[in-house]
């Protein structure tokens, strides 16, 4: 494989008619200059490193896709490639130089990712924001002990018999903040951005574990078969006895998504039943209920700390920005249908992902403190 060969298969990553293999060899070649120190020069064996990656890949070629889509990485890959092929030294970094920014910033100022924070409001009205008070114990209510661990998780410890049944917390997530509970039966929740857990101290209700969910969370429910877990969204019910999913229920979004990684669990909507197995995904539209095979990896990435995205809309994509980086986008003129599939760190800076984005000539970005001005 030659360096033009290699130029030529970025040109077709970028412009989205890259097969799944030769999507890999680009992959291979991002991954192989990250793992290297940005502190340090790099000096690249070109002939060695891309006949050791292309080997791997089969000789099957498939069909490129008609719809044109990026692995949102692709611009700062093609520009270290680039000088890979050159034959110089560099120091490797993903972000476009200071000097040429993509993304209009008229406020000379950047917009940094979100952080690990949440408001939990007790029984009697008393309101705690998780990130500003230090561990240990917060509060007690009904024999239940409410904690603060060393790193950052809420914990729900059982002291005594529970005498109060009705003593209801909540805990929500803002624009820019993730959360994790560890509930009394010891099961784990891992909510996202802009997302709420509504549920009893005891979390027994009629002899079921019962919490109620605004937004996204990942479970990682206990098992206990005597008391099945309920997952209440404002459209659904899902039940379980012990089992890791996820449900994205968000209000402004057009479907509702619940999908299993491991276990079994029920689906409950207006008469409908479904069961999913693991690898599975529920949707539930306008209530219709389809249940689909999925990318798991893709859904819970954002518990990974990652933006993962395949064949997304420009709108459901700048959501996920627009929740995570607690910003509004304001969309200027007629949007594009391009559709994008790739993925960032949740950790980058917001122009980061935005410049990276506009690498596509697709989507064009203006911000203005934390409004983000999308056009084509």
């Amino acid at each position: 494989m030659e360096h033009e060969d290699i130029k030529n298969l970025i040109a077709k990553y970028q412009d989205g008619t890259a097969s799944q293999e030769e999507r890999l060899v680009v992959d291979e070649w991002y991954n192989f200059i990250t793992k290297k120190e940005a502190s340090k020069p790099v000096d690249f064996d070109v002939i060695s490193a891309k006949d050791a990656i292309w080997s791997r890949l089969s000789l099957d070629i498939q069909e490129p896709k008609k719809n044109k889509s990026l692995y949102l990485y692709v611009a700062g890959l093609a520009a270290a490639i680039a000088l890979i092929l050159s034959g110089v030294y560099f120091f490797y970094t993903a972000t476009p130089p200071a000097d040429k920014p993509m993304v209009k910033n008229e406020q000379r100022n950047d917009v940094g990712p979100g952080k690990f924070g949440a408001t939990l409001t007790l029984a009697n009205g008393r309101k705690i924001r998780l990130a500003d008070v230090s561990k240990g114990e917060l509060a007690k209510e009904a024999g239940i002990s409410i904690s603060k661990t060393a790193d950052g998780q809420l914990v729900y410890s059982v002291e005594k018999s529970v005498s109060a049944e009705n003593a209801v917390n909540t805990i929500a997530t803002a624009n820019g903040e993730i959360y994790e509970i560890h509930l009394p039966d010891g099961t784990l929740i891992h909510l996202n951005a802009a997302s709420s857990l509504t549920y009893k101290t005891s979390l027994i209700e009629n002899g079921k574990r019962v919490v109620s969910l605004k937004g996204e969370g990942y479970f990682e429910v206990a098992k206990d078969r005597q008391h099945p877990f309920i997952v209440k969204t404002d459209k659904q019910e899902v039940e379980v006895l012990g089992t890791h999913f996820n449900i994205s229920s968000y209000a402004d979004d057009e479907v509702e998504k619940t999908t299993l990684l491991e276990g079994s669990i029920r689906l409950r909507t207006a008469g409908i039943s479904r069961i999913l197995k693991p690898g599975q995904q529920g949707k539930l539209r306008n209530g219709k209920l389809t249940v689909i095979e999925t990318d798991t990896d893709l859904v819970v990435a954002w518990k990974n700390n990652e933006f993962m995205f395949e064949s997304e809309r420009i709108e459901d994509l700048m959501k996920m920005v627009e929740r995570w980086y607690n910003v509004e986008v304001i969309y200027v003129g007629e949007k594009t249908t391009e559709r994008f599939s790739g993925g960032v760190s949740r950790f980058d800076n917001i122009s980061k992902v935005l410049n990276i984005v506009e690498a596509t000539g697709a989507s064009h970005f203006t911000v203005k403190g934390r409004k983000i001005y999308v056009s084509k």
